[in-house]
């Protein structure tokens, strides 16, 4: 049976591989890559349209049942870099 996640931006569900698993760490959005880090996580998938519309709708503060407002930054900078590859 293969686990199935919903992107916190598009809405739209997939297979745990096809998406990012995020985490908030001290202010800040980090990719999860291994799924290991502990702590609530957030689904997305790695393209620059779902992390520009969860940023701009402000779901990640609310998926990860945080307060204020997270940085993106490493994980914008994180999800370029995987795409320049």
């Amino acid at each position: 049976m293969v686990a199935v996640r919903t992107c916190v931006a598009c809405r739209k569900r997939a297979p745990r591989t096809a998406l990012l698993r995020v985490v908030a760490h001290e202010g800040q959005l980090l990719a999860d890559d291994r799924a290991v880090r502990p702590g609530r996580g957030a689904w997305v998938h790695p393209t620059a349209h779902c992390l520009n519309q969860a940023v701009a709708r402000g779901v990640f503060s609310r998926a990860l049942r945080v307060s204020g407002k997270l940085d993106a930054g490493p994980l914008e900078n994180r999800l370029k870099t995987r795409m320049d590859n």
